[in-house]
């Protein structure tokens, strides 16, 4: 993806089908985007499209085999040009996720800014990193959190 006169990057995104692009696709953009595009492209109408789509394919790429017998709650708290909550329930083997915040306790909280939580999912950021600079901040359970990414399938770009 690149810039251009008409529209720039947000056109081009914007023009995608996201739920035609594959988890790969989508980690191989995400890894060519400048924190500036990414800003960019978490804007506006697009950005709650992206996220929706990236939490919308959580169950997809949730490996019950390795959750096992996990009862989790994990709420996700995406910063950016406003605040957006998703939750994600593990339980009996299944993943749901509903957008916004429960009644429910968490059993953990996952905050982090848009291009960073873009960057985790498609396989292009390390949690620990994030964690230790403070790009990712987690409430709660925190053994919970590092070993999120082994009940997920992460694409890798």
């Amino acid at each position: 993806m690149s810039e251009n006169s008409n529209g720039g990057l947000t056109g081009e995104l914007a023009a995608l089908d996201f739920g035609a692009v594959s988890p790969q696709e989508f980690a191989r953009i995400v890894k060519g985007l400048s924190a500036g595009q990414l800003a960019e492209v978490m804007r506006g109408e697009l950005r709650v499209r992206v996220l929706g789509e990236v939490f919308g394919r959580m169950r997809q790429q949730f490996r019950p085999e390795a959750a096992g017998r996990l009862d989790a709650l994990i709420r996700w708290k995406i910063t950016g040009e406003s605040d957006l909550v998703y939750e994600t329930a593990i339980a009996d083997g299944t993943c749901t996720v509903t957008g916004g915040r429960s009644a429910a306790e968490p059993r953990t909280t996952l905050v982090m800014a848009d291009a960073d939580f873009l960057r985790l999912v498609s396989g292009n950021g390390n949690p620990v990193t994030m964690f230790m600079t403070r790009r990712l901040k987690v409430a709660g359970d925190v053994g919970l959190a590092s070993g999120l990414t082994r009940y997920f399938d992460i694409p890798k770009a």
